[in-house]
């Protein structure tokens, strides 16, 4: 028995994290995403199954996230790169902007309370399932996308949204650019890319952010679980990220055969009960 549960608990959680790892690579192909919206919610369930504190826990989800979204987004990236759907020139506007707003974004996570991740998790999901289960064809801000300081406060809102829910910004890549007439399979193709330039800064920010901390405070230290980096668990990426970079490529051929109003649904109904679960964790006297 390893911090309270048996063998047999330990290998369900690991088969449980192989799973999610497999279905986020999945969407990061279908999507565009980096699967964060699939892996912060099974990290959570899968760290308070084995005793991670409270304090660190949410923080930890996003971090590992972040480092588990490398490897599926370049995989992703690659091949929807192949077959066309990449704008390159939209991911040159938003290099600096993206960049700009992870680092924001991991300086926010470096002093931010657990329950400040969850609002924001809750906040954005709700929306982004909405705008999924709702959204129509009409729906437009416009037929070109904006330039100057308006494509660069997208940028940078993404890259900071994005660090602070531990996903790769295919939520609001796909969104804006869909909003102002690219086709849904651009928007897709170019937001893989774009979950590589926010996965890999975003991952060594929470690195930093939870490094320093421990080093400093005792108490905190003690919180962290083994095999850790930061605030990016090793063992949770590790069991992750072959699932992940294995499912991708066949998501990326799904995403240009299914119906995408099929996949709006299911994602955003997911989405929806994800926001709900950490809605009822926020609750007083929830524990969870």
């Amino acid at each position: 028995m390893i911090a309270g549960i048996t063998s047999t608990q330990l290998i369900e959680i690991a088969f449980l994290l192989v799973a999610a790892g497999g279905l986020a690579g999945l969407l990061a192909g279908v999507f565009g995403i980096g699967g964060g919206a699939i892996l912060v919610p099974v990290l959570y369930e899968c760290f308070r199954l084995v005793g991670v504190p409270l304090e660190v826990r949410m923080p930890l989800c996003i971090g590992t996230s972040l480092a588990i979204i490398i490897p599926t987004s370049i995989s992703s990236w690659r091949a929807h790169r192949a077959r066309g759907s990449v704008d390159m020139d939209i991911l040159r506007k938003w290099i600096v902007p993206v960049i700009v707003g992870v680092i924001i974004g991991a300086l926010i996570a470096r002093v931010a309370p657990e329950r400040f991740f969850k609002i924001v998790f809750v906040i954005i999901s709700g929306a982004a399932s909405l705008r999924l289960l709702l959204s129509r064809e009409t729906w437009k801000l416009g037929d070109e996308m904006p330039q100057g300081v308006g494509m660069k406060l997208y940028g940078v809102f993404i890259g900071l949204i994005s660090t602070l829910m531990g996903i790769g910004g295919g939520l609001f890549s796909n969104l804006v650019m869909t909003f102002y007439g690219r086709p849904i399979h651009q928007a897709v193709g170019t937001s893989s890319g774009l979950a590589v330039l926010i996965s890999i800064p975003g991952a060594l920010g929470y690195i930093y952010a939870g490094w320093p901390a421990a080093a400093r405070f005792p108490e905190v230290a003690a919180l962290q679980p083994p095999l850790t980096l930061g605030y990016v668990s090793l063992i949770g990426a590790a069991l992750m990220i072959p699932a992940g970079m294995l499912f991708a490529p066949l998501g990326v051929r799904l995403a240009h055969k299914l119906s995408k109003r099929q996949l709006e649904v299911a994602f955003g109904l997911y989405l929806m009960s994800v926001c709900i679960r950490f809605v009822i964790s926020l609750l007083p006297g929830s524990g969870a």
